[in-house]
């Protein structure tokens, strides 16, 4: 190795662990209380639709009616995020979350509950997405995987934090005549409110305006992102063109069945494990915990081995393929193990999905183009996440359970795996006649 070389090592080395140490575990605690804003419902729908009288159907189009305002104002908001900075955008986007998700406290009817659930997704629309727009300019793609997977594992952290909190914020039913759900509410709303300040004051708006990087750490960084623009095509950074881009299409698609999949369920688990188990809230809180802490070493996993093959299809049908296995587990199987085993593979599996999804877009999408094409990403795939909870639902008003859902899941998620791997096939054969002109 020549000592140039071995240099450009240890600074890249240096420039990507202060990036790392500096930008994810705050913008991680942002996607944590995030998550937590968007999934606590899961929790407060066991005390909140008895008080209320909230049929599964009203629940399942409440929990997925968010992803329609999360959807209509994804490109608007990650088109302003491009325009204003990330640090100012999604300090905003934080604090207008936190108010509304506490602000769900007041709901008594069915429309209001719908009113705010939609108005959540508004305030929410373009965070991750934005966040994924901003990783992508600190971290170049050979690095990429590992930077994300360590973002995006705030969703099952979340997991952890809410399933340990649920128990008790929902034990506080009484206290200043509150009811435990609306507790529930009121305490995981207002942490973002307060970490908005935070990001405004500590979040570099590029490596450029970064104090604790070097000139030579600056100059690496620079020269390496420069390199990646070497294997992209052409910008096409309009909205149309990345909408209708067969990348966007192909995988939102089937990120979008999973989501409508890993969705309803994941909303309808604290119930799903109560009735499996006839375990308490607290202990079913615990269950959750534990998904939340085996998916996240999967993620971690899966961000390094997918940077070191360099290959993400498979990384991302090998993750949709065993949720459909999960999934079918839990139809098929009785018995509480069972039921709990099944559970946790299908949580840890499907929560990576979206990641690899991300992570193969990243790759192939130029920067001038990736503000408006990770969120045309999102947009597509939250349609499944509004219509997974919605059907689910629905079916479980009409037949009286879960099972008529449980058992379409896996041919859905097998449709899914199909996607993906057509769209590793088109690449393959993209990458080919590249090679050859």
């Amino acid at each position: 190795m020549h000592a140039d070389e071995g240099g450009d090592e240890a600074v890249a080395r240096s420039a990507m662990a202060k990036a790392s140490w500096r930008l994810l575990p705050l913008i991680g605690l942002g996607y944590l209380i995030a998550y937590m804003d968007r999934s606590n419902i899961s929790f407060a729908s066991l005390q909140m639709n008895v008080e209320l009288g909230f049929s599964a159907g009203v629940y399942g189009l409440g929990a997925g009616i968010f992803f329609v305002g999360y959807s209509l104002l994804e490109i608007p908001s990650n088109l302003l995020c491009a325009r204003f900075g990330p640090r100012r955008w999604i300090a905003r986007i934080m604090l207008t979350w936190g108010l509304i998700s506490a602000g769900m406290m007041f709901v008594r009817t069915p429309n209001q509950f719908y009113i705010m659930r939609f108005l959540l997704g508004v305030a929410e629309a373009g965070f991750f997405p934005g966040v994924m727009l901003y990783l992508s300019d600190w971290f170049p793609s050979a690095w990429r995987g590992r930077a994300v997977s360590r973002f995006y594992i705030a969703a099952p952290i979340g997991t952890i934090v809410m399933g340990a909190l649920a128990g008790a914020l929902l034990g506080l039913g009484g206290l200043l005549h509150l009811a435990g759900w609306q507790w529930l509410f009121l305490a995981e709303g207002l942490p973002a409110v307060a970490l908005a300040a935070a990001l405004l004051l500590l979040l570099p708006d590029s490596p450029a305006a970064a104090v604790w990087l070097t000139t030579d750490e600056k100059a690496w960084l620079s020269r390496a992102l420069a390199a990646d623009l070497t294997d992209r095509g052409a910008s096409q950074s309009g909205f149309l063109a990345a909408l209708l881009d067969p990348l966007v299409l192909g995988i939102g698609a089937a990120v979008a069945l999973t989501f409508a999949c890993s969705n309803a369920i994941i909303f309808s688990g604290p119930k799903l494990l109560s009735e499996a188990t006839g375990w308490s809230v607290t202990n079913v809180g615990f269950l959750t915990a534990l998904g939340g802490a085996t998916t996240t070493a999967v993620m971690l996993f899966v961000g390094w081995h997918s940077d070191r093959r360099k290959e993400r299809y498979l990384h991302l049908a090998g993750m949709i393929a065993l949720t459909a296995a999960s999934a079918a587990a839990m139809a098929l199987l009785s018995g509480p193990i069972a039921a709990v085993l099944a559970y946790l593979c299908f949580v840890t599996a499907a929560l990576s999905v979206g990641m690899v999804g991300f992570l193969i877009l990243a790759d192939a999408a130029h920067p001038a183009a990736r503000a408006v094409s990770f969120a045309a990403l999102n947009t597509v795939a939250q349609v499944g996440a509004f219509v997974g909870p919605w059907l689910w639902g629905v079916a479980a008003d009409r037949t009286g359970s879960f099972q008529l859902g449980l058992g379409l899941v896996p041919f859905v998620l097998a449709a899914a795996v199909m996607i993906v791997m057509a769209m590793r096939h088109g690449a393959a054969n993209v990458a080919v006649v590249s090679v050859s002109a």
